[in-house]
């Protein structure tokens, strides 16, 4: 199957398990499908109840690296803005005097050859050989592919902060600690990785659909049966909108949350040219006819901003999360800008960080820089931070 195709194929499959009635007055083989994905479901929702019961009985102990780990993830799998939350966590923890490191996966990072990756785990390599260090905390190591885009974003935004991408956190955090001497871990998408133990558990939801169909993978976007939010020390309500949450709340409580819940908003700050670094206000957008390209989860917020801030989006190129693009891909979108007589193509920083190099562009590319804003509460952001962290 061609990478096309298979692009085309995971974005139906994810418009059929992303939101409730999105599986409705389908053909039988659709129907078929959705009856197996449910089948896998229950499966995978009893293997992840059966795992959480083991480590919450002690059966299995997670690995304690005497340092304070904070967890940011999700529920439910992308689209709830995580990656602008770890980056002010790691910052504000690191402006009260903490070395930090930021510990993620690396999700799509390049990855050696299927057959290098047997022998490694056959070998044990793969349990001896040493993370990638994408920063030490002042130097930037690796590229995107190599590390994975939040990681590079995250490195390329954060002074002094390491970040290291290893599927093994537990070993990439005693790296940190011994290599490095950080004293403080930011566990990046942790609420499912459950091997390191946690002092604080930050999960964040999505106020506009916070649980997709409520089924857990394949069949819907849950990563484990919605009950267990209640180990959540702090929730997040991203992507508020000022309107009520209180229905949310609500069912937040019924499956037994009783942590704080703070409703917050991403909020678009600035535009920066992708190659030139030079910095547009947002005011730049108003009456402007542009293109709007995204490789993200949930792109409608990326595009109202946008049309917020008073631009005419003529075309929308949207590709699967993650998607990276070829040169060849880039230099047609550019060209069908410029004879589209458009003012520019606006993308995010996460797409950003994958673009290939290219040797002129007849039409300027922008991303839109976008920060984690407070709706609820009396206190600013860095309060807030400071709170979570260094409270008793």
């Amino acid at each position: 199957m061609s990478s096309n195709a298979f692009e085309q194929n995971e974005r139906a499959l994810v418009a059929l398990i992303e939101k409730k009635g999105a599986d409705q007055g389908h053909g039988w083989k659709v129907n078929v499908l959705l009856f197996f994905l449910k089948q896998l479901s229950v499966l995978y929702s009893g293997v992840m109840q059966l795992r959480l019961f083991l480590y919450e009985n002690a059966i299995i102990r997670p690995n304690a690296l005497g340092c304070q780990v904070v967890s940011v993830g999700n529920i439910t799998v992308g689209g709830t803005g995580k990656t602008p939350v770890v980056e002010i966590f790691a910052r504000k923890l690191q402006q009260e005097g903490r070395k930090v490191a930021i510990l993620s996966r690396g999700y799509k990072k390049e990855e050696p050859a299927f057959l290098n990756r047997l022998i490694n785990k056959v070998t044990m390599y793969e349990k001896r050989c040493p993370p990638r260090v994408v920063s030490d905390g002042s130097s930037l190591l690796l590229n995107s592919s190599m590390s994975g885009d939040e990681p590079y974003m995250l490195a390329s935004n954060l002074d002094n902060v390491a970040v290291l991408v290893d599927k093994d956190r537990v070993k990439s955090g005693r790296y940190a600690i011994k290599k490095l001497g950080c004293d403080t871990l930011v566990l990046d998408d942790g609420f499912q990785y459950l091997k390191l133990k946690h002092r604080l558990e930050i999960t964040l939801i999505d106020s506009k659909n916070p649980f997709g169909n409520e089924n857990v993978l394949p069949r819907g976007i849950l990563r484990e049966p919605i009950k267990h939010i209640k180990r959540a020390d702090f929730i997040f309500l991203t992507k508020c909108d000022g309107s009520s949450n209180d229905e949310l709340k609500a069912r937040l409580r019924e499956y037994g949350a009783t942590s704080e819940i703070i409703e917050c908003c991403h909020t678009a700050r600035h535009l920066r040219n992708v190659y030139t670094r030079e910095m547009k206000e947002l005011s730049f957008l108003q009456g402007l006819n542009v293109f709007a390209l995204s490789g993200i989860a949930s792109p409608e917020g990326f595009e109202k901003e946008i049309e917020k801030h008073g631009a005419t989006i003529s075309e929308k190129f949207r590709y699967a999360d993650h998607y990276r693009y070829t040169q060849q891909q880039l230099i047609d979108i550019v060209n069908q800008a410029h004879k589209a007589g458009v003012d520019a193509i606006i993308t995010t920083e996460k797409d950003a960080v994958r673009f290939p190099r290219l040797e002129r562009l007849d039409v300027p590319i922008y991303f839109l820089r976008v920060d984690i804003e407070l709706l609820s509460g009396h206190e600013d952001f860095d309060a807030c931070i400071s709170r979570i962290c260094f409270k008793g």
